[in-house]
């Protein structure tokens, strides 16, 4: 049975395929090994300009043929390298055993003993693997996250002068103003995305434990950390971590992981907060032709789209958080837990890429319904209380929280004819009646 999307046994694969399938450029299988082929490639480059003695004489014009192999890199090749590791039984160096073909086809077989010289698999996998995931999140995660920001940033301007009860603990508290409670979480994403920014993509090269024990032996004059180092950083663009053991430790990745953990914690809080919202009447949502809510309650058009969004951001954070806290503990200088783990680090940023279009979508059906917000404002004129009791004690009033809490804990109604009744009781000048007169649920937002 050939896969499809309805055969698939994961959602992202069959369901939500469309949504994240530029995801697979970077964390497929065949993404995978094109990358690996990438490392081995640049690396073998690398050795011909120090140059290693054996290879002095290498015809650098051949570079771009040899990079070739990886920028022209196709399924085919894919499975062909699968076909090598049928027999290896190691999928590292069924890659190697591919480029060496390469090198054969290319007349260049007195070189090919250079091809992954000195190294060991997580010298390859330990560059390849945050290399990718460098790329994911530059090309795919990052769009998506301006597209979500940008969108609430437009709401809150949008929407930055309409008043709003706001609600602790569940009950009618001071009130706000919608567009402002719209940019806390544009602030929280933005900062959260600041410490994204200074995590450094990190990746191990130094041999079978990290020492550069092959290289050293075989060249001992070569100063081989600060090539490692070079070619990490200058070459791949990544962070050289070292000393490591024979893998990266992992706690840069970890702290990424992390962070976009909060990030997602932020997004999913947002969707709980936008579902109530529409659950209060405080926005209806576009209604599309022929969509249909509900199987048996034909009026029905449910906030599905915050909670999709909310459902996708539990699964992916629950996988970030068993890969921050497996990926840096390995026994003694290495153990293969941290392999198969790493091949499921594109799951979570999928399902974060269906939550966060998800979101979108949910943000973008919302239609205001500006004569609910000012309804709830209306029924609430309890709330003004803080602000009387504040201009009292500003005054010198005595104990005016007291006489305010004993006008407002009661089951009676309070609206703006018994709150001017009770200002109209007080022992203060007229001016400051006026004053506290003027306040009003849907004024008293403060800055």
């Amino acid at each position: 049975m050939s896969l499809n999307k309805l055969n698939a046994i994961s959602p992202i694969d069959g369901r939500y395929r469309k949504k994240v399938e530029a995801l697979a450029d970077y964390f497929s299988e065949e993404a995978l090994i094109k990358y690996r082929v990438l490392v081995e490639i640049e690396y073998f480059i690398s050795l011909c300009e120090i140059p290693l003695p054996q290879l002095a004489n290498f015809d650098n014009s051949l570079f771009d043929d040899l990079r070739k192999i990886y920028e022209e890199f196709s399924s085919e090749d894919a499975i062909a390298i699968k076909e090598i590791e049928k027999t290896t039984n190691h999928d590292v160096k069924a890659v190697e055993y591919f480029i060496k073909k390469k090198f054969d086809e290319l007349k260049l077989q007195d070189y090919k003993e250079f091809i992954h010289f000195g190294l060991t698999s997580q010298d390859i996998n330990n560059t390849a693997i945050p290399l990718s995931l460098k790329e994911a999140m530059n090309d795919v995660y990052v769009p998506q996250y301006f597209a979500l920001l940008e969108e609430l940033e437009a709401l809150a301007s949008e929407w930055k002068a309409i008043p709003m009860l706001a609600r602790t603990h569940g009950q009618p508290a001071s009130p706000t103003r919608l567009g402002k409670e719209i940019q806390v979480y544009v602030v929280r994403l933005k900062e959260q995305f600041n410490l994204l920014n200074d995590i450094p993509s990190a990746a191990k090269f130094g041999g079978a434990t990290g020492n550069y024990n092959a290289h050293k032996v075989a060249y001992p004059t070569i100063n081989w950390q600060e090539f490692g180092q070079e070619f990490v950083q200058e070459k791949l663009g990544l962070y050289h971590s070292f000393p490591t053991t024979q893998i990266e430790h992992y706690d840069h990745m970890a702290a990424l992981f992390d962070t976009l953990k909060r990030i997602n914690t932020i997004i999913l809080d947002l969707d709980r907060d936008f579902w109530t919202y529409v659950s209060m009447d405080y926005f209806k949502q576009k209604i599309k032709a022929g969509e249909v809510g509900s199987s048996a309650m034909p009026h029905k058009v449910n906030p599905i789209d915050f909670e999709n969004s909310e459902g996708n951001l539990g699964i992916a954070n629950a996988l970030f958080e068993h890969l921050s806290a497996k990926l840096p503990v390995s026994r003694l200088q290495r153990d293969l837990t941290d392999s198969t783990v790493l091949r499921n680090i594109g799951v979570p940023f999928a399902h974060t890429m269906i939550a966060f279009q998800s979101t979108l979508k949910g943000l973008g059906k919302l239609l205001l319904n500006k004569e609910k917000f000012e309804q709830d404002l209306e029924n609430n004129w309890a709330v003004v209380a803080e602000a009387i009791q504040t201009i009292l004690r500003r005054e010198g009033y005595p104990n005016p929280y007291e006489a305010l809490k004993g006008l407002t804990r009661t089951n009676e109604k309070i609206n703006q004819a018994s709150i001017a009744n009770f200002i109209d009781t007080l022992e203060v000048s007229d001016a400051i009646k006026a004053e506290l007169k003027v306040i009003t649920p849907s004024n008293y937002t403060g800055i």
